[in-house]
């Protein structure tokens, strides 16, 4: 694999997509971001319209982790809140862009 530098200066690795969309996570970043194999990435869209990926600890890493009395229904209702408003900002700012 080879590295390339991106427009902000920092040094990035090129990686293949499959035809299936599938691409491999350099073990280098796995072990820094503690992302498990077999395991789960969250892929999302940040603000600035960057594609981010970050590690879904597996339940396991969140036993005995709960901090509060919330309950995680309501925890879940307000992250796709802000996930729905988020998109709702890129659409807008998409359509600005026309």
């Amino acid at each position: 694999m080879s590295n390339t530098a991106s427009d902000n200066g920092e040094e990035g690795r090129v990686v293949s997509v499959s035809e299936k969309g599938q691409a491999t996570i350099p073990k280098q970043l796995r072990e820094k971001y503690g992302i498990t194999t077999p395991g789960k990435v969250r892929i999302h869209e940040n603000e600035d319209g960057e594609i981010v990926v970050e590690p879904v600890p597996s339940l396991r890493e969140f036993r005995g982790a709960a901090s509060s009395d919330r309950r995680g229904t309501d925890i879940l209702d307000e992250s796709r809140e802000k996930d729905r408003e988020r998109d709702e900002r890129l659409e807008r700012d998409r359509g600005d862009g026309e």
